[in-house]
C-alpha cells in the first residue's frame, strides 16, 4: 500500500499526515510575506515614486480593484487545468516567480529611473504584472483545500496552522521593522536601504516556504482527489449558475470582504499613529505584539482547534465574531477615554510598572485578537466547504472559481481601505506626506487612528454574524455532502 493510500480511510474521507497540511499553509504563508512588504508601500510611493498621499491611496484601491479583476480568469485557468504537474503546483511555482522578479524590479531599479511619468508609469506596469502574480499563487492557498482534505477534524487544522504562522510574520515583521530598520536607516523614506534589506529577507524567505509548500501537496495534488474524480468541461457560464445558487459563498463572500476591509485599514501608517504619535513610542508597536502573541495562539487554538473540529466551522465563525464584536468595542471606549501614553512594558525606556492602561489593553488585545484571526482564518477552509457544497449541488468541481470569487469580491471591497484612510488624512491635513513617528500629536490623528484600528473591523463583525446566519453548511450537513460526494466516485470507479 502507497503512502498517501493509508490515509484514505472510507466513507468518503481523506487524508494527509500533518506535516502536509502545515507544510502545504506555508503556500499562503510565502505571499502573506509580500503582503507585510506592501504594507509600507505607501511611503514608498510617495517618498520614492512620487506620489502625493491621496493619490498614493487611490493608485492602492486602483491596483487592489485590478488585482480582483485577474482573478474569475486565473480561476477560470486553475479549473482547467490538470496536466502532468498536477492541477494547484504549477501556479505555486509560476506564481511566486512573479512575486520574486516584480518586487525586486519595483525596490531596485525604480527609484533609478527618471522623475516624474517615467518612473510612476513604470512603477504602475511593473505593479500591475506583480498582482497578477500574487493572485496565480494565492488562488492555490483556497483552491487546493478541498483536494489537501475533507477530514472535518483535519480541515478546520489549516487554519490553526494559518493563523500561528500569521501572528509570528505579522509580530516578528513589526519588530523587525521598528525596532531594527526604521532606526537604522532613520526612517521610511531617509534611505532606500530599508526597502532593500526588507525585500532580501522576505523574497528569499518566501521562495523558500514556496517549495515546501509544493513538495507537501505534491501526492494529493491528483484528479482522484479532485470532486468526484470525474474528468470536467467547466465554462464561464457555469460561473455565473454557481454566484446565483450557491447561498454558501454567498454569506461567506459577505462575511470575509468586510472582515478584510477593517484589517486592509491597519496599515504601517495607522500603527504609527497609534504608537508612534499617541502613545509617543514606535517601539512598543512590536514590543505590545511580542507580549500578547503567545495569548492570541492559545485562544486560536481553542476556538478552530477545539471548537471547529467538534461543532463545525459555521459555529467558530459565529463564536469568535461575537467575542471579537465586544472585544473591539471595548477597545475604542479604552483608547478614547484612557490614558494612551501611559503604556509601557518591561524592557523599554521610561518602565515604572504595568499601568492600567497597559493591562486592559493586554487583555482585551489577547483575547479579542484570538477570536478576531479566528474569524478571519477560518474563511479558508470554510471555502473548500462551499466548493465540495458545489460538486455535490450540480456535480461541478470549481475551486478556481470559489476560491477566485472569493478573492474577487474581497478584493473589491478591501480595496477601499486605503482610499479611506488617506482621505481621512487629508481631512485632517495630511495631504502631501504620511504621518510619521516625528509627527506631532493631534487629537483628530487620535480620531482617525482609533476608527482605522478598530471602527472597520467592528463594523466587518457585524456583518460576520448577520451572514452566518444565512450560511447553510453546518456540521451535519457537511458530512451529508461528503456521503454523497463519495457515493458519486463510487458508481464513477463502478464505470470506469
Amino acid at each position: 500500500m502507497s503512502n498517501t493510500n493509508k490515509y484514505d480511510v472510507g466513507n468518503g474521507i481523506h487524508r494527509v499526515p500533518l506535516w502536509r497540511i502545515y507544510g502545504y499553509v506555508l503556500n499562503n504563508t510565502a505571499t502573506n510575506l509580500y503582503l507585510f512588504m506592501m504594507n509600507f508601500i505607501a511611503y514608498f510611493i510617495t517618498g520614492w515614486v512620487g506620489l502625493g498621499v491621496v493619490l498614493a491611496g487611490s493608485f492602492s484601491m486602483i491596483m487592489r480593484i485590478w488585482d480582483g479583476v485577474t482573478d474569475p480568469f486565473i480561476g477560470y485557468i486553475v479549473d482547467k487545468t490538470d496536466g502532468k504537474f498536477g492541477k494547484n503546483r504549477p501556479f505555486m511555482v509560476i506564481g511566486n516567480i512573479i512575486l520574486f522578479v516584480c518586487s525586486f524590479l519595483m525596490f531596485f531599479v525604480v527609484p533609478k529611473m527618471p522623475e516624474g511619468a517615467v518612473r510612476v508609469i513604470a512603477f504602475i506596469l511593473i505593479n500591475a504584472l506583480y498582482y497578477i502574480g500574487y493572485t496565480f499563487q494565492c488562488v492555490v492557498t483556497k483552491s487546493a483545500q478541498s483536494c489537501v482534505t475533507n477530514d472535518p477534524k483535519q480541515r478546520p487544522l489549516f487554519a490553526v496552522f494559518d493563523a500561528i504562522n500569521n501572528m509570528i510574520l505579522f509580530t516578528g515583521g513589526q519588530v523587525l521593522v521598528s525596532s531594527y530598520l526604521v532606526p537604522k536607516y532613520q526612517g521610511f523614506n531617509a534611505s532606500l536601504g530599508l526597502y532593500h534589506e526588507l525585500w532580501a529577507m522576505f523574497a528569499i524567505l518566501s521562495a523558500i516556504f514556496t517549495c515546501i509548500a509544493v513538495i507537501s501537496i505534491w501526492p494529493k495534488d491528483q484528479t482522484k482527489y479532485y470532486g468526484t474524480g470525474k474528468p470536467q468541461m467547466v465554462t464561464f457560464k457555469d460561473y455565473f449558475e454557481v454566484i446565483k445558487n450557491n447561498k454558501a459563498i454567498q454569506m461567506l463572500v459577505v462575511s470575509a470582504s468586510t472582515d478584510k476591509l477593517g484589517s486592509a485599514a491597519r496599515t504601517s501608517v495607522v500603527t504609527v499613529i497609534m504608537y508612534g504619535i499617541v502613545v509617543g513610542n514606535y517601539a512598543l508597536s512590536g514590543g505590545f505584539q511580542i507580549y500578547t502573541t503567545i495569548g492570541n495562539v492559545i485562544f486560536i487554538i481553542l476556538g478552530i482547534g477545539v471548537i471547529a473540529t467538534k461543532f463545525g466551522q459555521k459555529r467558530a465563525m459565529v463564536l469568535s465574531s461575537w467575542i471579537a464584536l465586544v472585544g473591539n468595542v471595548l477597545m475604542i471606549l479604552l483608547w478614547m477615554f484612557g490614558d494612551p501614553t501611559s503604556l509601557n512594558l518591561p524592557g523599554y525606556e521610561g518602565f515604572h510598572g504595568f499601568t492600567f492602561f497597559t493591562i486592559a489593553l493586554f487583555v482585551l488585545t489577547v483575547v479579542t485578537g484570538g477570536f478576531q484571526q479566528v474569524a478571519s482564518n477560518i474563511v479558508i477552509p470554510m471555502t473548500a466547504d462551499c466548493a465540495d457544497y458545489e460538486t455535490y449541488r450540480s456535480g461541478r468541481y470549481v475551486p478556481g472559481l470559489m476560491g477566485t470569487l472569493f478573492s474577487f469580491i474581497d478584493k473589491m471591497v478591501s480595496s477601499l481601505a486605503p482610499l479611506i484612510a488617506s482621505l481621512l488624512l487629508a481631512a485632517i491635513g495630511f495631504k502631501e506626506v504620511m504621518p510619521d513617528v516625528d509627527t506631532p500629536f493631534s487629537p483628530q490623528l487620535k480620531t482617525v487612528g482609533i476608527f482605522l484600528m478598530y471602527g472597520l473591523v467592528t463594523i466587518g463583525l457585524i456583518f460576520n454574524v448577520v451572514a452566518m446566519k444565512y450560511y447553510p453548511l453546518t456540521a451535519e450537513k457537511m458530512e451529508e455532502v461528503r456521503e454523497k460526494i463519495a457515493a458519486i466516485k463510487a458508481e464513477y470507479a463502478k464505470e470506469a
